[in-house]
């Protein structure tokens, strides 16, 4: 029996949930399974974007036959060929033999490999943003070659907003009857698979995924949909600054991931003696024993964490096997920019310190601490010394606020400045809301984080307003106002619409798709907004910049059960997080894959240690 579920009236997921699957690839554990997402858009053309994996290409079939309702699909969309995605493009071809495949000229090197159906006339070649009208719609295309095969693109659907983002933005981890990321507790249960999933996936492609993101921040996107893992629809702000971080392969958090190997447990000990010294200090650690732990959950802790440890015995004069596998594919993983330390154990010769910093000497940007503690077969008492000197020469490089102060009893606490700190009053718990009024035949609104009740008996508030806001000078003269009350799920747009233009230029209102209105006849926001207050104004005090408006409320009503924004949660997922600023790169990108190699030159040959190209198909940055 299908089952399927609708993104908006012209689009609806047809894909499918693996929950048998024990290793993605053969080399990830899944043991929350995998979907593999296929999306369907109804309009005067049919569009089917990506198949499935084998595995769960019947369930696809009856899906995508559900949701055509009779209909064929005149486009299949090839964003990416890995076969997870792809297994069902020869019988589709098959079953509608008029249908075209929209791919690049990458695609479909790579479909002729499968060679089962006459590719060169079923075939619509596209390039950087060309475009498909079909209908209503209409699908721009854009490449991004190694996110993470050389063939990929993703498509924006400049209508809805849209984009269908190939394996970008995705995640492990079946969907369990929830589509959109907001339908769960997507940072405590799923934001460790979607780093997973990124770091092990597509980490090693780091500037191809900036490019992406670059290209992604010209578009107005509402929604994103990836091959794996959830749509997002709210809150795109989270996912996309966690790319940011993970393609620059910058640290998200300041504290310290211990990697041990240990054969009798004495390497152990003193991998968690450092990490109990380390919490002492306040700083937070994570330990993993990488014999027994997935390499693939170490590899996204390091993604994750500023400062790694690496603790290992000498095993046949080198690092024991499992350690020795970690690093190697730490460094094919493109790890950068951490600082480093290192504990080394050998019964009679230790010398796993030195070639475990050997394994990463190559990474970019990375800091090895002075000093790596050695140990013969155990750690002795006089050694404790030497795990103090690591543990404080590993605070000594972290900022400040990941160390904690020590304690200081309540009389030994400095006197408070005698001044005012201005930025105090970030301190305080705001909430966010439009405020709109009406005169004559003109509507205006603006954002304001200053509404406040005064009172239960009479339903009393206050609101301050900007003396330079036309809503202000509206309210004045009408003595009328509505509260819309935001919600978490309010987009970035609609600080834009109400907060970043004035209403005496333009009208805030226009082309918005509603014209809903409380008694008074001033509008309201009937969406994202978790309620509405209407206000008569009783009395208008002027305190020089501002007036302040103390109302009567003459109606009330709740529009949705969501939790409403505040400053906090506003400035932590809804606005966006300025780019790091970026070095500017010398040297040169490979046309095919998107490969670069710095340097003021590129020898005649060269070969491009991804798509195996040469020189000829650089060209300078």
């Amino acid at each position: 029996m299908y089952c399927i579920k609708k993104i908006s009236d012209d689009l609806t997921w047809v894909g499918a949930n693996d929950r048998r699957l024990a290793m993605f690839e053969g080399v990830y554990s899944v043991p929350d399974g995998v979907s593999y997402n296929s999306y369907l858009l109804i309009d005067e053309k049919v569009v089917l974007f990506d198949t499935v994996d084998k595995s769960v290409h019947h369930r696809f079939l009856e899906n995508l036959d559900a949701a055509l309702q009779g209909r064929k699909p005149d486009y299949l969309v090839v964003h990416h060929m890995e076969p997870d995605h792809s297994a069902s493009v020869c019988e589709l071809t098959v079953r509608y033999p008029e249908m075209k495949l929209v791919c690049n000229e990458k695609t479909l090197a790579l479909v002729k490999q499968f060679d089962c159906f006459d590719e060169d006339s079923r075939a619509i070649i596209v390039r950087e943003n060309d475009t498909l009208d079909t209908g209503r719609h209409t699908l721009k295309f854009f490449m991004a070659p190694m996110v993470h095969w050389p063939e990929v693109m993703v498509t924006y659907d400049a209508t809805d907003k849209i984009l269908f983002s190939a394996d970008a933005f995705g995640c492990f981890g079946a969907l369990n009857g929830a589509l959109f990321s907001d339908e769960v507790d997507f940072d405590r249960d799923y934001m460790d698979e979607a780093r997973r999933y990124y770091t092990n996936i597509v980490g090693k492609y780091g500037s191809q995924v900036e490019t992406l993101l670059d290209k992604a921040s010209a578009l107005e996107i509402k929604t994103i949909c990836p091959l794996h893992g959830f749509v997002w629809r709210k809150n795109l702000g989270d996912i996309l600054a966690k790319y940011a971080l993970w393609s620059s392969y910058t640290p998200e958090a300041d504290g310290v991931m211990i990697a041990y190997a240990s054969v009798y447990g004495n390497t152990e000990n003193a991998a968690e003696i450092l990490s109990c010294k380390l919490r002492g200090m306040g700083i937070k650690t994570v330990m993993y024993d990488v014999s027994v732990t997935p390499s693939s959950d170490v590899i996204s802790a390091a993604f994750k964490w500023s400062h790694l440890v690496f603790a290992s015995t000498t095993y046949n004069a080198g690092i024991f096997v499992a350690m020795e596998a970690l690093l190697s594919d730490l460094a094919e993983h493109n790890i950068q920019n951490r600082t480093v330390a290192f504990i080394e154990n050998g019964s009679w010769a230790p010398t796993s310190g030195e070639l475990m910093r050997g394994k990463l000497s190559d990474c970019k940007g990375m800091t090895f601490l002075e000093n790596t503690v050695s140990l013969r077969s155990s750690l002795k008492p006089g050694q404790l010394d030497e795990l103090d000197a690591m543990a404080e020469e590993i605070a000594a490089t972290l900022p400040k606020s990941a160390v904690a102060a020590p304690a200081v009893k309540a009389e030994e606490l400095p006197a408070p400045p005698p001044d005012v700190d201005p930025t105090t009053a970030f301190k305080f718990s705001y909430g966010l809301f439009v405020l709109t009024a009406r005169d004559g035949d003109k509507d205006n609104g603006c954002i304001t984080n200053t509404a406040i009740q005064i009172t239960e008996k009479p339903f009393r508030i206050s609101i301050a307003v900007n003396k330079a806001n036309f809503t202000c000078d509206m309210i004045l003269k009408t003595g009328e106002f509505n509260i819309s009350i935001l919600a978490e799920s309010a987009p970035f747009s609609v600080f834009q619409q109400f907060g970043f233009q004035s209403g005496r230029d333009v009208n805030k209102f226009d082309g918005c798709g509603y014209d809903t209105r409380a008694s008074n006849g001033i509008m309201y926001l009937p969406d994202n907004t978790t309620g509405v207050i209407s206000g008569k104004v009783k009395d208008a005090y002027d305190y020089g910049t501002h007036m302040l408006f103390v109302a009567d409320v003459t109606q009330a009503f709740v529009l949705s059960s969501e939790m409403s924004v505040t400053y906090q949660y506003y400035f932590a997922h809804i606005k966006p997080k300025p780019p790091a600023p970026k070095e500017k790169k010398s040297g040169y990108v490979c046309r095919i894959c998107g490969y670069v190699h710095e340097g003021d030159e590129l020898p005649d040959d060269f070969i491009c240690p991804l798509c195996k190209h040469g020189a000829e198909d650089f060209e300078k940055l």
